[in-house]
C-alpha cells in the first residue's frame, strides 16, 4: 500500500524519517491520504475526498476547522506534551524578566556606549533602576495542569516557590506526573487573590474565550506577574489594558502580541517563541508522523481533537473496518446488522465516543466486498469507512 502525504509547512526531517518506503511525501500532491500542517491556516481550504487524516505538528488546533473535518470524517490529531520543555523553558524567563527588568536594564546599558561616561560608574549609579523581586518564596499559580502546566509547576516548586494549581478537568496520567507539593487551589478567584506569579496553559476554544476576565483581575495582587504561553484570546485584552494602566496588575508576559497588547503599559510581547527550538520541532514531528502512521495503516486514533482515542494495536484478522460516525443511537446494531447479513463473522471490535462524534473498530474474519462497504457509507450518520488489509 502507499499513502501520498500533502505538507503544508517545512515539516522536520527528523519526523519525516520515521516513514517507511510505502509513503511518498510532497508539498503539492492533489489526492493526499493526509496532511502534515504545522501554522498553515486550513480554514478556507477545501480538502479532497482522499484525505482522512490531519497531522499537526504541534498542540494548538485552531488554524484547523475542526467541526468540518469531523462532518467530512477526517480525523485531526495534534502533539501534546512534544513542546513542553520548550515553553516550560519560556515561562521561566518570562517570569525572570517582567520580575528582574532585566530587558530594560540591557537596552539601558546599551546606550552608554554613545555616551562620554565611566560605564562602571554609570552602571552602579543606574542599576537601582531595574531592580526586582526574586521567585524565591513567591506564591506561584498554574492554570492548566496537562502535560506544559504540571512542568511548570514542577519546576516552580524546584525553585522554591509556593504553588497552587487549578485544573477541574486534570487527567489521572496528569496528576501523577504532578509533585506532591502542589496545591490544589478550589477556584479561580483565589488564585489571582494570593498569588504573585500565574501562568495560564488551557486550551483556547469558545468556551475559554477571556477566560481570564476583568472579575479576577479587579481583584488580583498589584504585585501579581501574569504568563500567558498558550493563547492570546485567553485573557480579555481590554480588561488586562486597564488592571495593567491602572496598576493593579505589575505586569504581563504575552506569546501572542496583538496590536491591542503591542501599546499596554508593562506588557511584555514574546515573538511567539514557546516552541521554537529545534528539538520541540523534532519532537512535534515525530509524534504527528507517527500517529498518523498507525491511523493510516492501523485505523488507530491517537491524540484526536475531533474523534475519540480508539486503539486495537495490530490487525490479526483477514481486514480491519473502520467506521467514523455521529454518536448517535443504534448505529452499532445498524453496522453489525448489515455484516451479519452479509455472513461477515467478527472476531474483535470496540466503540468509542467522543463528544457528537464516534469511531468503531471491527475486525473480520471474511473478505469485505463493495457492496458491503457501501451498505455501511449509507447508514445515516455515517462520515467514512475504511477497510483495512
Amino acid at each position: 500500500m502507499n499513502y501520498n502525504i500533502k505538507t503544508l509547512n517545512n515539516i522536520s526531517k527528523t519526523g519525516l524519517k520515521q516513514l517507511t518506503s510505502d509513503y511518498t511525501v510532497k508539498d503539492d500532491t492533489e489526492n493526499p491520504d493526509a496532511l502534515l500542517v504545522r501554522s498553515a491556516k486550513l480554514h478556507d481550504m477545501d480538502f479532497p475526498k482522499s484525505v482522512k487524516f490531519i497531522g499537526r505538528a504541534g498542540a494548538g488546533v485552531n488554524n484547523i476547522p475542526l467541526e468540518r473535518c469531523a462532518e467530512e470524517g477526517i480525523v485531526v490529531c495534534n502533539s501534546p506534551g512534544a513542546n513542553a520543555n520548550a515553553v516550560k523553558e519560556l515561562v521561566v524567563m518570562g517570569m525572570l524578566i517582567s520580575s528582574r527588568k532585566v530587558v530594560d536594564g540591557i537596552e539601558w546599558t546599551k546606550g552608554l556606549k554613545d555616551q562620554d561616561v565611566d560605564v562602571a560608574a554609570a552602571v552602579e549609579k543606574g542599576k537601582k533602576a531595574y531592580k526586582g523581586p526574586e521567585l524565591y518564596k513567591k506564591k506561584m499559580g498554574v492554570i492548566g495542569l496537562g502535560a506544559i502546566g504540571v512542568l511548570v509547576a514542577n519546576m516552580a516548586v524546584d525553585f522554591g516557590m509556593k504553588v497552587y494549581g487549578f485544573d477541574p478537568f486534570i487527567s489521572i496520567k496528569h496528576a501523577w506526573g504532578l509533585s506532591r507539593k502542589v496545591k490544589r487551589s478550589s477556584s479561580l478567584e483565589a488564585i489571582f487573590k494570593n498569588c504573585d506569579y500565574i501562568s495560564i496553559h488551557i486550551p483556547y476554544m469558545k468556551e475559554t474565550e477571556n477566560y481570564i476576565n476583568a472579575d479576577l483581575l479587579n481583584n488580583c495582587k498589584p504585585t501579581l506577574r501574569l504568563m500567558n504561553f498558550a493563547r492570546g484570546g485567553l485573557v480579555d485584552n481590554k480588561a488586562l489594558a486597564k488592571a495593567l494602566e491602572e496598576d493593579k496588575l505589575a505586569a504581563y508576559v504575552c506569546d501572542f502580541p496583538c496590536e491591542e497588547t503591542l501599546q499596554m503599559k508593562n506588557a511584555i510581547n514574546i515573538p511567539h517563541l514557546g516552541a521554537s527550538t529545534p528539538e520541540s520541532e523534532n519532537n512535534c514531528a515525530v509524534m504527528a508522523v507517527n500517529e498518523m502512521r498507525e491511523f493510516l495503516e492501523n485505523g488507530n486514533i491517537l491524540n484526536s481533537v475531533n474523534y475519540p482515542d480508539c486503539n486495537m494495536g495490530v490487525c490479526n484478522s483477514v481486514h480491519r473496518i473502520t467506521v467514523a460516525h455521529k454518536n448517535i443511537p443504534n448505529m452499532i446494531g445498524q453496522i453489525t446488522a448489515i455484516l451479519a447479513k452479509d455472513n461477515i463473522n467478527i472476531s474483535d471490535m470496540t466503540n468509542k465516543n467522543k463528544g457528537a462524534y464516534a469511531y468503531t473498530m471491527i475486525d473480520v474474519d471474511s473478505e469485505v466486498d463493495a457492496k458491503v462497504k457501501g451498505d455501511l457509507k449509507g447508514i445515516a450518520g455515517v462520515t467514512r469507512v475504511r477497510v483495512l488489509d
